[in-house]
């Protein structure tokens, strides 16, 4: 039986509260919502906090409102809650669609947004869609708050730029005009981590060629989006060619590991193909909006 370290408990009432008990506990405490990441570590004693402070009861942190062209997403706000979107799914369905292969629904009714990405593991699903869409991160701390593009929140595996007395707040997505997305995961079986996937974001200009583009790549040794990719594809108008050629870009520019998940050729083909495939998805896609 896999049992915890004993740890003691604390209920935040607000945001400045779970501030305030962070400061007050220091390194050796941990914010806990769905925890779906944090408690089998506990288990495993992979990680022994000695005390969980519990957000599940701030409503300020569950949010979803469109302000203009961002669209603002609360750090609390559940996976179930992101897939159920209407306008999630319209302006953003790359998140639509990693939602829909994240784990099971039970992960998915309980775990966040904000927990996902704090967790920050390198076959995690939202965090390369986060990266393709240019989100930024609002993280609350006793100074204040302060505003961090992804490539600044990622710092490696399983390390952000969340410090110890700080929270994530809320992801801010930009809306673009003309624009498609699409994700796509390759997984042994339904519900586990990605042997690989990778996600698109891409916009159009008037006469259909492609003005702005960005790949991220998921479980395949890619830190942020794919360099060079939104060079190569700007100004060219969508076609399997350049699908193809943005798909080798794609393979050639990520290190993955052979596991018991697969070998190394196995997963480059997979981020070559995955390529490919949300390309042609995301510029589908921004074409129906366009029209």
């Amino acid at each position: 039986m896999q049992i915890p370290a004993p740890f003691d408990y604390a209920r935040a009432t607000d945001v400045d509260n779970a501030l305030a008990l962070l400061e007050r506990h220091g390194p050796d405490a941990r914010l806990v919502a769905g925890g779906h990441s944090l408690l089998p570590m506990m288990k495993l004693r992979l990680a022994r906090p000695e005390w969980l402070i519990d957000i599940n009861g701030l409503a300020e942190l569950d949010f979803m409102v469109r302000e203009g062209n961002v669209f603002r997403v609360g750090a609390l706000t559940r996976h179930t809650t992101l897939l159920e979107s209407s306008d999630v799914a319209r302006l953003f369905p790359i998140v639509t669609d990693a939602e829909q292969v994240i784990a099971d629904p039970v992960v998915r009714n309980r775990g966040t947004i904000g927990g996902s990405l704090c967790q920050a593991d390198p076959a995690e699903d939202l965090s390369t869609v986060c990266d393709v869409l240019r989100a930024e991160a609002v993280i609350r701390g006793p100074a204040g708050e302060r505003t961090v593009s992804m490539d600044e929140f990622h710092r490696g595996p399983y390390e952000t730029a969340v410090g110890q007395n700080e929270l994530l707040a809320e992801l801010r997505f930009p809306i673009r005009a003309r624009s498609g997305s699409a994700y796509e995961k390759v997984e042994r079986r339904v519900g586990d981590w990605a042997v690989a996937a990778a996600g698109a974001a891409v916009g159009l200009a008037a006469d259909g060629t492609i003005e702005d583009a960005s790949v991220g790549l998921t479980a395949v040794g890619l830190d942020g989006t794919v360099p060079g990719i939104g060079d190569l594809l700007h100004g060219r108008r969508p076609d399997e060619d350049l699908f193809a050629e943005a798909g080798r870009m794609a393979a050639g520019a990520c290190e993955p590991v052979s596991d018991q998940r697969g070998g190394i050729d196995y997963k480059r083909h997979l981020a070559d193909e995955l390529t490919r495939r949300v390309l042609r998805s995301a510029c589908a896609r921004a074409a129906e909006q366009e029209g």
